[in-house]
């Protein structure tokens, strides 16, 4: 039975929260856990692991009926804490593989690549999860509901995507020993276009990246 059958109106919408919650409080537990580690080797399987199944919760959402809050407003949260720690700690820990390209609409005809980071994509889905999870813990399960789906849809859905893709090409290049484009002085805060990517693409052997991941490339 696939998901959009399970997640339709028919379902209990407290056990469709209580499963959407378990899976967002698994990511923010685990990527905060991860970005405390000493090497890349021992967080980028995680971070695979971690984004794919996040994406599995965001497709639920996505697939599940239109949610409607119980208020017009929302509910003031209060302060919320950032995610800056966590973004220095995987800007530090992921330095030679953080940045890459994205073309953030596929739709968009002729739209150049961006630079992104890894560690501000990570540190983003962190604080946009956490919002809907503190609605959630406040007793407010529509309120958190709503927000997960209206968020996965204009923010941290494209923003997982990009990350898992980006984790999961880094794995396929260490794993079959193809060499990466490296982006190194390519800023995020940078307007570059396609042709600036390319200038400033250079050649990064797998080994310089596989040494960090703990991976023996071919020889």
């Amino acid at each position: 039975m696939s998901d959009a059958t399970l997640n339709s109106v028919t379902q209990d919408p407290d056990d469709f929260a209580v499963q959407i919650a378990d899976q967002i409080k698994t990511f923010i537990v685990a990527v905060t856990e991860v970005s405390k580690v000493d090497e890349p080797e021992q967080a980028v399987p995680i971070l695979l692991l971690q984004v794919s199944q996040l994406l599995l919760a965001g497709g639920r959402l996505g697939a599940y009926e239109d949610v409607l809050p119980d208020e017009r407003y929302e509910p003031d949260l209060g302060a919320e804490p950032d995610a800056d720690g966590l973004r220095e700690r995987y800007a530090t820990l992921l330095e030679p593989i953080d940045i890459y390209s994205e073309v953030f609409d596929p739709y968009e005809p002729r739209k150049a690549p961006v630079p992104c980071r890894i560690s501000d994509g990570l540190a983003d889905l962190v604080t946009d999860l956490r919002h809907g999870l503190a609605h959630y813990e406040a007793g407010r399960t529509t309120e958190a509901l709503w927000w997960w789906q209206f968020s996965y849809f204009s923010n941290w859905g494209s923003t997982a995507s990009a990350t898992l893709r980006a984790i999961q090409s880094l794995v396929a290049h260490i794993r079959l020993n193809q060499p990466l484009q490296e982006l190194d002085g390519l800023d995020t805060d940078q307007d570059t276009g396609e042709d600036d990517l390319a200038e400033e693409a250079g050649r990064v052997m797998a080994e310089e990246i596989a040494g960090p991941l703990g991976l023996r490339p071919v020889k």
